[in-house]
C-alpha cells in the first residue's frame, strides 16, 4: 500500500520550472530568477544562488583542533572556523583532493589520513551549494599558500574542549563549523 504522499509524487512534481534568467554572475556565484508553476497550477518565482560545492576540513591531532580565523566581509567581523573552501576554477574537482589542498593552503598542514564523514546543504532554500565534511588526522607540516583573498587568515590550535566551549559561548558562529563538529561528535570520531 502506498501513502497519499507517494501517490502525489508520482502524479506531478511539486514545482516545475517554466522559465529562468540570470540576474547576476561573477566567478564565485550565479544568481538566477526562475519562474515556477506549483502543483496547484499557480505561478511564482524563486531566487536561486548557484555556487560550487565546497569542503570543510576538521584537522585533529592528539585532541588538538586546528582552526582558521579570517575577516568575513558580509558580516563585518573576524570569525574562527574550520578550514574550508572550493576551487572555483575546477568545480568538478575530487572532493578528497580539494580537502587536502585547502587544508595545506590555509593551515600549512598535510593529512596522512583524510576521511569523508558527511555532506550537508548550508541554505538549500536559496542556494544550490552543498559541502562535504572531512576529518583530517596524522597531520604533518606542509607549506601554507594563501590566496590573495585570504591574506588576513590566521591559524590557531585549540583543545577539543575549548572548541566546544567556543561553540557554546558564541565565539564560533560559522554554521558549517558547528554542524561539522556536531556530526563528528555524534559519530564519536572526535
Amino acid at each position: 500500500m502506498t501513502s497519499s504522499l507517494e501517490d502525489a509524487n508520482e502524479r506531478q512534481p511539486d514545482i516545475a520550472t517554466v522559465g529562468s534568467r540570470i540576474v547576476y554572475e561573477n566567478k564565485w556565484m550565479t544568481v538566477r530568477e526562475d519562474q515556477i508553476r506549483r502543483r496547484d497550477g499557480s505561478l511564482g518565482i524563486y531566487g536561486v544562488v548557484d555556487k560550487p560545492d565546497f569542503v570543510i576540513i576538521v584537522p585533529v591531532e592528539d585532541g588538538i583542533v586546528h582552526l582558521v580565523q579570517q575577516y568575513r566581509y558580509p558580516i563585518g567581523r573576524r570569525q574562527w572556523e574550520f578550514p574550508q573552501g572550493s576551487w572555483e576554477g575546477q568545480p568538478g574537482a575530487d572532493p578528497r583532493s580539494l580537502a587536502r589542498g585547502e587544508l595545506e593552503e590555509e593551515t600549512g598542514l598535510l593529512a596522512g589520513d583524510i576521511q569523508e564523514v558527511g555532506q550537508l546543504y548550508p541554505l538549500y532554500g536559496t542556494v544550490t551549494q552543498s559541502y562535504r565534511i572531512f576529518l583530517a588526522t596524522d597531520l604533518k607540516p606542509g607549506r601554507r599558500r594563501l590566496e590573495q583573498e585570504e591574506q588576513d587568515l590566521v591559524t590557531g590550535a585549540f583543545p577539543l574542549a575549548e572548541v566546544e566551549t567556543m561553540i557554546l559561548n558564541g565565539t564560533i558562529q560559522d554554521a558549517g563549523t558547528v554542524a561539522s563538529f556536531g556530526i563528528l561528535r555524534l559519530k564519536r570520531l572526535i
